[in-house]
């Protein structure tokens, strides 16, 4: 967004990054950055929910998808069993891990709950740059840290960046083993999409063979029309959902591809952008159920099946002691017919 410096002095006028607490309810006291491109993109991200996204809106319009609970103050009673639902506000994005992803499990005499730590960690700020007239990016830079004595002990570093006057988030998630052991590590991404983006006719964009179904019912599910999306449907209230793995065909030699979910009514989408050598698997999860209307797009390096499963199936991931994992990512909110035109064929 080119700004002549004769029209504006402070850039806060066209976006940027604005600071506060929450001050009521169950997420009293997290703090929250919200980020303004710009552009018609607008996003929030909870610094003690991992440095995750929750709400995020293109001019008028929702993308995501928010449960009942609202933000909640992070705490460790979330950890055990599924309490972890009892803390999941969804929103954009929520990440999983980062040593266990899935239901309640037990590896190697190590109790697991669901979809890991992260969304219940806190982060450190490192950095919070606002955007100049000499340089457009503003950027978000946070550390988290998962361990205890003895280990295992991972660092993650995350960098959340956009560009003033343009719909894009770019994500580096930058893990370091701390540890003098190897560690499991199990990352997933929940980008949940919601009300009106996600709507009857609306269409997920993904050029992958016929998913594999995480059970019998999501095995029928997902050998019919899945990419077709409902309206809400009688057979997913209460806890009933489709789940799938999909393996989305690389779009370069270098493997990145690109997913997305379409509303053609609204000419808006939203594109997830990835290296299918760093999140092999892309599950999808549709529970479209009265009130409680969601499909999420998750990019993972393994399965929601658990990570003793994982293990036993030769699917879990590792990072040595003193080693790091990268993954880099981006989301972007297209709207024009020419950027339509760009996604994956439906």
């Amino acid at each position: 967004m080119p700004t002549p410096s004769d029209r504006v002095i402070n850039l806060s006028q066209l976006g940027g990054i604005e600071r506060y607490t929450l001050d009521d309810g169950p997420g009293r006291g997290v703090r929250a950055l919200c980020i303004n491109t710009g552009a018609g993109l607008r996003y929030r991200v909870l610094v003690d929910r991992g440095l995750d996204i929750d709400h995020a809106f293109f001019n008028a319009h929702s993308l995501t998808y928010l449960t009942h609970n609202s933000p909640v103050s992070p705490s460790r009673a979330y950890d055990p069993g599924l309490n972890w639902l009892q803390s999941f506000s969804a929103g954009l994005l929520t990440s999983c891990g980062p040593s266990s992803v899935g239901p309640p499990a037990t590896d190697q005499n190590e109790q697991l709950g669901l979809h890991g730590t992260h969304s219940n960690t806190p982060a450190s700020i490192e950095s919070i740059i606002e955007p100049t007239l000499d340089n457009p990016v503003m950027s978000i830079v946070g550390n988290l840290r998962y361990g205890a004595l003895y280990g295992p002990n991972l660092n993650l570093r995350r960098t959340i960046s956009s560009r003033l006057g343009e719909n894009k988030i770019s994500i580096e998630d930058h893990f370091h083993n701390q540890s003098n052991t190897t560690v499991p590590h199990a990352w997933l991404l929940h980008i949940n999409f919601g009300y009106p983006l996600l709507d009857e006719g609306s269409n997920l964009c993904i050029d992958c063979p016929t998913p594999q179904g995480v059970n019998a019912d999501s095995e029928t599910f997902f050998q019919g029309n899945w990419k077709h999306l409902t309206a809400p449907r009688e057979d997913c209230r209460g806890e009933h959902s489709f789940v799938g793995y999909c393996t989305p065909r690389p779009t370069r030699p270098d493997g990145s591809t690109t997913v997305a979910i379409l509303n053609p009514k609204l000419s808006l989408a939203v594109a997830i952008h990835y290296n299918t050598k760093e999140f092999p698997r892309l599950v999808n999860w549709q529970h479209l159920a009265p009130g409680e209307y969601v499909t999420a797009l998750e990019p993972a390096n393994g399965t929601v099946d658990g990570r003793d499963k994982d293990r036993a199936n030769g699917r879990l991931d590792f990072i040595p002691a003193g080693a790091t994992k990268t993954y880099r990512y981006e989301l972007e909110v297209l709207h024009t017919p020419a950027q339509l035109q760009t996604l994956p064929r439906t």
